[in-house]
């Protein structure tokens, strides 16, 4: 029921707006490499998956430069830590390596978005949706607000498990945790923009 619901409000936000459906649809896309990543660990181990991981990320950028003719800049910053902290566990046999990629890109997209926040005269979230999607300044805020908050909060949630979980606990909460707390941060998000649009 819950989840009827969940998709029936992001369908009404799609449904309106274009942009914000290729927003989601980058999302949808960035999912595949953790679930490659999953059936791999689960059929084999981490360091094939983490060898997987690394190729279907370069897979997505290649992707975006055949049909955008432009590699999505979080594509290409994810695939770069996805290929430095995967080579490293690979190389050293660690998973402590792999691990750290959340936290650490976690991490920096809070820091760009609160950077964002304060110090430039858009924040991030308006940059992408503006084009289409009329807010006022102080809404765009409060939502570029709640996603630096929700990467930092997840930052400080991945170290956590990493640390005081087995690897197995950690795998599962990185492909459907994750997910799911993401596709929340979505629907929220949408709902909200909804609410504000039929506002005006």
């Amino acid at each position: 029921m819950y989840i009827c619901f969940a998709f029936i409000c992001l369908f009404r936000v799609l449904k309106n707006n274009k942009d914000i459906w290729v927003f989601h649809m980058k999302h949808i896309l960035n999912i595949l490499p953790m679930l490659i990543f999953f059936i791999f660990y689960k059929y084999y181990n981490i360091f094939v998956a983490t060898g997987l991981l690394i190729f279907i990320s370069g897979l997505i950028c290649l992707y975006d430069w055949i049909i955008n003719d432009l590699v999505d800049k979080i594509n290409l910053f994810s695939f770069i830590t996805v290929f430095i902290f995967g080579i490293l566990t690979i190389f050293f046999h660690d998973s402590q390596f792999i691990k750290w990629k959340i936290t650490i890109i976690y991490f920096i997209f809070s820091i760009a978005l609160f950077t964002s926040q304060y110090f430039t005269k858009k924040p991030i979230i308006q940059r992408f949706l503006d084009t289409k999607i009329k807010l006022s300044d102080i809404d765009w805020y409060k939502i570029n607000f709640f996603w630096g908050l929700f990467f930092l909060l997840c930052s400080i949630l991945n170290t956590y498990i990493m640390f005081f979980f087995s690897e197995r606990v950690w795998v599962n909460f990185k492909v459907f945790g994750f997910s799911i707390l993401t596709f929340l941060l979505i629907l929220i998000t949408s709902i909200y923009i909804n609410f504000k649009i039929q506002k005006k």
